[in-house]
């Protein structure tokens, strides 16, 4: 094993290493220094401690010519990597005390950092993880995805609808990164490709310059670092000067224009042509960046291409890098001579594909038009894949269909292994959107069930509950972290579940402190907190919460001397743009919220929490202090959710169907910790068959009944009857994600949560229980399924 790295600093010399930098790099002194300075001054200390790591795993690849794995993500929700370096460089004690003799605030200074605005949800906070379990294990790789300088969105409410606003992460320098000017790639669209002496040419109509920024990803204790190269585009030709000079002002920005607007948001609104190109343009663009890169510096190495699948793995993270495969294709045949069948079998052997999602929408598609237009190469190369495909399997499944490239299709038949997130979702991925590929290629599809990283979700963003953790079982469990079925034997020991409480309080009172200071709510820390946090999404099911909460509210009112637990349910999540059901739900929390907050008769009882613009660090104190998790998707529709294996790592007991992870996380922590209701995968399937469901179930429950009745007729709308038209005729009409025909057993199962949270040492020891079965759920166990099944890669830490 690797020894872990020498980072061994006093506080005194830490010190001394901010104040050099505060002086140096900052140009600022102590006297005049702002709470930016002095973060961005710890920054620059602390990833001095990076880079002899990250060298020396550089040198330890290239010297033992270890097989790399290339991670190809649209997203990379990587939070505030100054907490993330802090403590797996077990330096947290030292800046705590460095910082105290520089009479700053540690807290005040960690909250200084922005999020990088890389990533949604997720499928970018699994990147993320992955890439930290990468490293602590000792895997040599590269994460590859764009620079955004905007990301997603900031969200704001006004009026209780979300709005958004560019993002400015990038307004201040980033701290972490180095930025790679010699290493730019150009990047070409459009053109037409002509038959030169027998030889396909492409002679593109535009080109943009993909140029690289790299940062450091170290992995605990620093045993070994890796890296996050992202990629900025940037004009060719940065200003058109000729055009300026003649008065075309607008002209002369054009290049620049172009190449911005690829690497400036994450997911454009696709809901039109121009939304189509530029996202189309953007997958493209990383893809065939971090393609050319791995190859440069596969030859670079002295390597022959016929080993490249010997000392390359290529892991596509759902289908935005799918076009991974036709461009691999085109560099070999087109650059380097090699014969087209020969050049499918090397870049198939390189790539594997990990499925996401069990809606067919979610699996992209480009108008086959749009795709020619922009990538006529990769066209003319995806028509020579397909043809083999159909001819080697006798399979009627194409990848040109309809009128569509479908991107689902050709990252499956591009790739060696297509790997599901969770036990279900593999299963079903078999038996719905790829049973017909499935069959062509038996033995592709295998699972890898997801997992998240302790380091950030326990160790870093739960110092209380550490603690106890490790007073009870010792140290080294935040690498191995099925050790936690250690604390099993202390589930009945009174003196231990007083401390896990006790924990739990404290990130209760955290909360509702940070809340109070945010929004100015006041929260009653010995309520449920009762949390939902992720995107907002139809099969996620947030309609169905706060439908619940009305009717909570209503048997509240009707009855307010009952023995009713005091409960706040706490919503996160944002809507995308143009999904405007989504933005509906959000305006429905919203307005909900603000009639029952203001409810003298229920206030204290229930209280509704939305804040904005949810994001890593907001999860990182929504998560520890958690009390019910919310996962109430429609059966068979979530792949995997990891959010709910961070609630359920941190001591949440969950409520939710069979669905995802869920049907795990209830095996390994025990049925009885875990509040199971809804219809399962085939019933929903059943149920869907039946023609007027959603009518029927509706007409059924009077207690639906009278919710959808009162949001008709505007009470939670100030008298606004049609505000909420289009959530009540999709519950009516269609309702393909079953709220109705889940919604009482849902009911019922939360007056049961409610009746056990009562009982103060029965909850805890639910609670705990769940972190005591949660070990199995360590990315770095999913990390190695992969190593081992999938990219043939092994630890240089062995």
């Amino acid at each position: 094993m690797l020894k872990p790295n020498d980072t061994h600093i006093t506080a005194t010399q830490l010190a001394g290493e901010i104040s050099r930098h505060l002086n140096l790099s900052l140009g600022k002194d102590a006297a005049h220094a702002s709470l930016y300075d002095w973060r961005m001054s710890l920054s620059l200390a602390l990833r001095d401690r990076v880079v002899a790591p990250w060298f020396a795993s550089t040198r330890a690849t290239y010297e033992g010519q270890h097989k790399r794995v290339y991670y190809l993500s649209m997203e990379f929700l990587i939070g505030r990597l100054i907490e993330d370096v802090t403590i797996n460089l077990d330096l947290e004690g030292v800046v705590r005390e460095a910082l105290a003799d520089l009479g700053q605030d540690y807290a005040s200074v960690m909250a200084d950092e922005p999020d990088a605005a890389l990533g949604n949800g997720g499928l970018g906070r699994l990147a993320a993880c992955f890439m930290d379990s990468l490293s602590t294990l000792a895997i040599p790789a590269y994460g590859y995805g764009i620079r955004y300088e905007h990301g997603l969105f900031e969200q704001h409410f006004e009026n209780g609808q979300q709005v958004e606003t560019a993002e400015g992460w990038l307004a201040q320098r980033h701290a972490w990164e180095f930025e790679r000017p010699e290493v730019a790639y150009k990047i070409h669209f459009g053109g037409h490709v002509a038959d030169e002496d027998g030889r396909a040419v492409w002679h593109p109509a535009e080109t943009v310059l993909a140029s690289a920024y790299d940062t450091p990803v170290v992995g605990w204790q620093g045993r070994w670092a890796n890296t996050l190269r992202l990629w900025a585009a940037k004009p060719i030709k940065l200003f058109d000067l000729e055009s300026f000079n003649r008065g075309d002002y607008v002209g002369a920005n054009a290049p620049e224009r172009l190449a911005r607007t690829i690497s400036r948001v994450l997911y454009p609104d696709d809901t039109t042509e121009e939304g189509k190109e530029l996202r189309l343009k953007q997958e493209y663009f990383f893809t065939a960046a971090s393609i050319k890169d791995l190859i440069r510096r596969f030859l670079s190495e002295g390597h022959r291409l016929d080993d490249l699948a010997s000392l390359v793995a290529i892991q596509l993270n759902d289908t935005h890098p799918a076009i991974a495969g036709p461009e691999l294709v085109r560099l070999l045949v087109d650059h380097h001579g090699v014969e087209m069948g020969a050049a499918i079998d090397t870049a198939r052997a390189c790539l594997g594909y990990t499925n996401h999602t069990l809606l067919p929408e979610a699996l992209e598609r480009w108008p086959e038009g749009l795709f020619q237009r922009i990538l006529p190469r990769h066209h003319q190369i995806i028509v020579e894949i397909q043809n083999r495909h159909l001819a080697e399997t006798g399979s009627d499944i194409r990848i040109l269909d309809h009128g569509n490239v479908n991107m689902g299709e050709l990252g499956f038949i591009m790739a060696h292994k297509v790997n599901g997130v969770s036990a279900l979702h593999s299963d079903l991925v078999k038996q719905t959107v790829f049973a017909d590929l499935d069959a062509a290629y038996p033995g592709r599809i295998i699972n890898q069930t997801n997992g998240i990283t302790p380091r950030r979700w326990l160790q870093s963003c739960n110092p209380a509950l550490r603690a106890l953790i490790t007073d009870t079982i010792g140290s080294g469990w935040q690498d191995d972290l099925e050790r936690l079925q250690e604390l099993k034997p202390h589930l009945d020991d009174t003196g231990f579940l007083d401390r896990f409480d006790a924990a739990k309080a404290a990130n209760k009172a955290r909360l509702a402190a940070w809340l109070k200071d945010r929004h100015g709510t006041v929260l009653d820390p010995a309520a449920m907190f009762d949390i939902q946090i992720k995107r907002i999404h139809e099969y996620k099911r947030q309609h169905m919460n706060i439908l619940e909460t009305i009717a909570l509210w209503n048997e509240i009112r009707d009855n307010p001397n009952g023995d009713w637990t005091p409960r706040v349910k706490i919503f996160g999540g944002k809507a995308a743009p143009g999904y405007a059901l989504a933005k509906s739900i959000i305006r429905l929390i919203n307005d909900v919220a603000a009639t029952i907050n203001t409810d003298p008769v229920t206030r204290e009882l229930l209280q509704v929490v939305f804040p904005e613009n949810y994001n890593v660090s907001m999860a990182e104190i929504l998560i520890p202090a958690s009390d019910l998790s919310e996962q109430i998707s429609t059966a068979g529709k979530e792949a995997s959710g990891t959010g709910n294996m961070k609630l359920s790592l941190n001591g949440s007991p969950t409520i939710g169907t069979l669905d995802g992870a869920n049907v795990e996380i209830r095996d390994h922590v025990g049925a009885e910790n875990f509040f199971l209701f809804g219809l399962t995968a085939e019933d929903v399937r059943a149920r869907r068959a039946q023609p007027g469901y959603a009518r029927a179930a509706i007409e059924a429950s009077p207690r639906l009944m009278r919710v959808l009745g009162q949001i008709a007729e505007g009470v939670f709308s100030g008298g606004d009857t049609h505000r909420y038209g289009d959530i009540l005729h999709n519950l009516w009409e269609h309702d393909y994600f079953l709220v109705s025909c889940d919604f009482d057993a849902y009911f019922d199962t939360q007056r049961e949560v409610d009746r056990v949270y009562r009982d103060r040492a029965r909850w805890t020891r639910m609670a705990a229980a769940n972190t005591a079965g949660m070990g199995w759920f360590s990315s770095d166990r999913t990390i190695r399924g992969y190593a081992r099944d999938i990219w043939g890669a092994t630890s240089v830490a062995h």
